[in-house]
């Protein structure tokens, strides 16, 4: 049968209209709400925030820029202002403790987050007034630059401000820059003055479990042994952690040196405490200790392996 092409199109809108109406009575008139379609909630982070030595690096540049770090200079109080300026910006509040030292101003700095019983991770950041090591002798009373030798451990703390998850232990975590430690046997100077002073001076109420000392951690031929002297416990856990990390060709679980370091007067008052240090480092105390001796990948290994044993001890 034909039908008229009119009828038809005059069916069908009739058709649509009818669905229409029926929807708008099914939301409005019988009382139903139409749901919201919800925004996508953004999924979570995952996974967490890891040492970068790109970061770390910077740091050291930074720190260079100034000169030489000697204890009592302008290069040493504008160190200090950078020091406290970047951990102010990642939420760290660094306070001072200054002293007299055979008539120099030393001025240590110490950063504190968290509660309970208290984690110190310290670096140096003074560099050696004279390079009396150096090959040319007519620039051993020049003072050292210090790219490994005082900036590289300060850039793994500072690194470590930022990704530190501090508050997921169960431990305050301390960041202790200290200065003098480099001016031993000049003018009868010990070593880690800066260090002494903070180890003698801790409150009596104050429990330490732990000091982790990063000092010149890095050179871009990276051999981190053993140091003789550092609590046997501590340093295998340390270890053991960079074999985990891959990190076993750089971190060799063996004792070549014993040193005086920032860790000493910690040790001395009964408090476990290790170097981490590369002491087969041929620029020590010469003027040739520039940043182009510094690798960003051995700053990373370093942070990485102090990150994740703060993170991970219970």
């Amino acid at each position: 049968m034909n039908r008229n092409p009119r009828d038809i199109g005059i069916q069908i809108l009739l058709v649509v209209f009818f669905i229409l109406a029926v929807g708008y009575l099914g939301q409005v008139g019988w009382g139903v709400r139409p749901v919201p379609t919800p925004s996508p909630t953004p999924a979570p982070t995952v996974g967490r925030t890891w040492f970068e030595g790109q970061r770390a690096y910077k740091h050291v540049l930074a720190q260079m820029a100034f000169g030489p770090r000697v204890p009592g200079t302008e290069a040493a109080a504008r160190t200090r202002l950078f020091i406290r300026n970047e951990l102010l910006r990642v939420g760290w509040l660094a306070e001072q403790e200054a002293f007299v030292y055979e008539g120099v101003r030393v001025v240590n700095l110490v950063a504190r987050q968290g509660q309970g019983p208290v984690i110190i991770l310290g670096a140096h950041y003074d560099t050696r007034r004279v390079a009396e090591l150096d090959p040319s002798a007519d620039k051993r009373s020049q003072p050292v630059p210090g790219a490994n030798d005082g900036a590289s451990g300060v850039a793994v703390l500072l690194e470590l401000a930022r990704v530190l998850r501090w508050d997921t232990t169960r431990y305050a975590v301390w960041l202790y820059f200290f200065d003098a430690e480099d001016q031993g046997r000049l003018d009868g100077w010990p070593w880690a003055v800066g260090a002494r002073y903070a180890a003698r001076n801790l409150p009596p109420d104050i429990d330490v479990q732990a000091v982790i000392i990063v000092d010149m951690v890095g050179d871009a031929d990276q051999q981190l042994y053993w140091e003789a002297n550092s609590t046997p416990e501590l340093r295998a856990a340390l270890w053991d952690i960079a074999a985990t990390l891959g990190y076993g060709a750089y971190f060799i679980p063996k004792e070549k040196y014993r040193i005086i370091d920032d860790h000493v007067p910690f040790l001395e008052r009964g408090i476990p405490a290790v170097d981490i240090i590369d002491f087969d480092y041929p620029y020590w105390h010469t003027t040739e200790d520039t940043a182009d001796k510094v690798s960003p990948e051995s700053l990373e290994r370093v942070g990485r392996v102090v990150q994740q044993w703060v993170e991970t001890r219970r």
